[in-house]
């Protein structure tokens, strides 16, 4: 690790905690035996980025220098690209995947470009990419395909237009609009190919379940793939005081997403209430259970490795390590499994 002297991309990036632990870059261990399968890295810039998304840590409004700034609740040391790619060489054979994530920075695109051509020149692993569409051209995503990258992600994060322009565009004085990232999206599944694009979607933003299940419904339509987040407070961010959506409502939606994805059942199969909760998955009962009892729709879900599995598993990154989580990285045991069959029925308040 090398302290921010000047040091840029595309020679430098930031690192998850998680990546860093897993590459051996810094000590530490993974509760339950966890491991990060892709090595995160994240652009940097000195200016930092420029959108000011009400829950992020990298918010240019949020106090403090930008090059201390956590994202997704931790530290992002940083390192020379000469570093991480020895230690990506190097590293443990679950890393399976690499991922570059932009921040809102008109350099992002070119820096980018250069940091995954030299990824695929220099490692044996797949690139995904985690674009920033407001300052990308329909030819940067060519340029990023030709570069090496075979898939790449858009948060778009908000279930709604209305709450999307609340936490990321004009409610924000942001940059951002939903109408250029699903642009993007559809872009970027011309580009890429179907499957190849995923859809960050992050539940307890005043969205419904139903909301929800219609967003996921609309990616999966596509050709996009969903993968889901549980909020999570940043401190010092504008959603600081924010708590975690219930999580039997969590539960809910990952399984909606399982059903959706993986069992062809259509939104318009599922029932709602009046507040939109979902109370009808559309299958029967033991139809249902036998899904919830394979553990993986509470799992983590992100870009695959060459294998079909998930390589991009993020643990513990929007949870603290214990038997409730929001997303597991790895197969819930049966207590955890009891845990989710107690629960996931539940509509009350937590």
């Amino acid at each position: 690790m090398t302290k921010d002297n000047g040091q840029q991309s595309p020679d430098y990036a930031r690192i998850s905690t998680a990546t860093a632990m897993s590459l051996g870059l810094i000590p530490g261990r993974f509760y339950r035996g966890a491991k990060n399968r892709c090595a995160n890295l994240l652009i940097h810039h000195h200016e930092g980025c420029a959108a000011n998304c009400a829950y992020c840590g990298l918010n240019k409004r949020r106090s403090g220098a930008y090059d201390e700034k956590t994202f997704i609740m931790v530290q992002w040391p940083l390192f020379s690209m000469d570093a991480i790619i020895e230690a990506i060489d190097n590293g443990p054979a679950y890393v399976k995947r690499t991922c570059i994530s932009m921040i809102t920075n008109g350099r992002c695109p070119r820096d980018t470009i250069t940091m995954t051509k030299r990824l695929k020149e220099e490692t044996a692993i797949p690139i995904s990419l985690l674009i920033s569409p407001t300052v990308l051209k329909r030819d940067d995503l060519k340029a990023m395909r030709e570069a090496g990258a075979d898939k790449i992600g858009v948060a778009i994060d908000l279930a709604t237009p209305e709450l999307f322009d609340l936490y990321r565009g004009t409610g924000v004085s942001g940059p951002h609009t939903w109408e250029n990232y699903w642009q993007t999206v559809q872009d970027g599944l011309e580009i890429f190919g179907e499957r190849n694009v995923g859809i960050h979607l992050m539940v307890g933003m005043g969205e419904t379940e139903e909301h929800m299940v219609s967003t996921m419904e609309r990616a999966w339509n596509l050709g996009a793939v969903n993968h889901l987040f549980s909020f999570y407070a940043e401190p010092g961010s504008t959603l600081e005081n924010r708590p975690q959506p219930p999580w039997p409502v969590y539960l809910r939606v990952q399984l909606a997403r399982f059903l959706l994805e993986e069992r062809a059942v259509p939104a318009s199969s599922m029932s709602f209430d009046n507040e939109g909760h979902i109370i009808d998955f559309g299958l029967r009962h033991e139809e249902i259970m036998e899904a919830i009892n394979l553990g993986t729709p509470f799992m983590t879900g992100g870009c695959l490795d060459e294998d079909g599995e998930v390589a991009c598993n993020r643990p513990f990154g929007n949870c603290l390590p214990g038997e409730k989580q929001w997303n597991y990285p790895y197969p819930p045991n049966e207590e955890e499994l009891t845990l989710i069959r107690d629960h996931i029925f539940d509509i009350s308040p937590d």
